[in-house]
């Protein structure tokens, strides 16, 4: 017999594998239950595991594989979370790291002069499943050239791990002033944070903390020739 906890967490696993093609990570599985430390996610891994209900797979990150499941599994007891797994889309074309994942397209981010961020929620583009990070995602189209010693140029679609504090040195979705976005590389000084340019066409912004709200970081790219 399985606990209430391992029956959601495996009925958890089961869905995010069902929806992503790949296993959740630890923080989501936290998220996912409701759990304050992710020790409780690593014991009841442990016990399903024992149960023969999950297998780890060697040598992979993020690696659970569904072994079996109780006959008519429980709905989860947390009301709360949802019915799916949380997921930066659904997945389409093909299965594990060959699929293809559709997330929310929000409009267009200045590498350059700061924009009005503009979103359509409606909109949604296809990136591949392994360009995803453990975290939720979002897509942006690069206007502009102040980031194209890091590899950035105009034109861009740039996927963006949702998150609200980076460390120094990431790239990032950074809101100033509660009405513009800019894409830049994230530096903290001493009463300040600066974005830097990676142009040497262009002056980094430097802004009080206060001015500034860290909506994402940077991670990964998608280039159409």
């Amino acid at each position: 017999m399985l606990t209430r906890k391992q029956h959601d967490l495996l009925l958890f696993i089961h869905e995010y594998i069902n929806n992503t093609g790949l296993s959740p990570s630890f923080e989501e599985m936290k998220i996912g239950l409701d759990l304050k430390s992710k020790s409780g996610i690593h014991r009841l891994i442990n016990a399903l595991v024992e149960r023969g209900f999950l297998e780890r797979l060697p040598n992979k990150a993020r690696a659970l594989e569904i072994k079996k499941l109780p006959k008519n599994i429980p709905a989860p007891s947390n009301t709360n979370r949802p019915a799916t797994a949380p997921r930066a889309g659904s997945a389409k074309q093909g299965r594990g790291r060959d699929a293809m994942v559709q997330i929310p397209l929000h409009g267009k981010i200045a590498a350059g002069t700061p924009i009005e961020a503009v979103r359509h929620e409606q909109d949604t583009v296809d990136i591949p499943v392994n360009m995803l990070g453990s975290l939720p995602c979002y897509a942006l189209t690069v206007e502009g050239d102040s980031m194209m010693k890091a590899g950035i140029i105009d034109g861009d679609i740039v996927v963006i791990e949702k998150c609200d504090r980076a460390r120094d040195g990431e790239i990032v979705v950074a809101l100033v002033d509660e009405e513009e976005v800019t894409l830049k590389r994230l530096r903290r000084e001493v009463g300040s944070i600066v974005l830097m340019p990676e142009n040497d066409a262009y002056q980094p912004l430097r802004l009080s903390p206060d001015r500034v709200q860290i909506q994402g970081r940077l991670r990964s790219l998608f280039r159409s020739y």
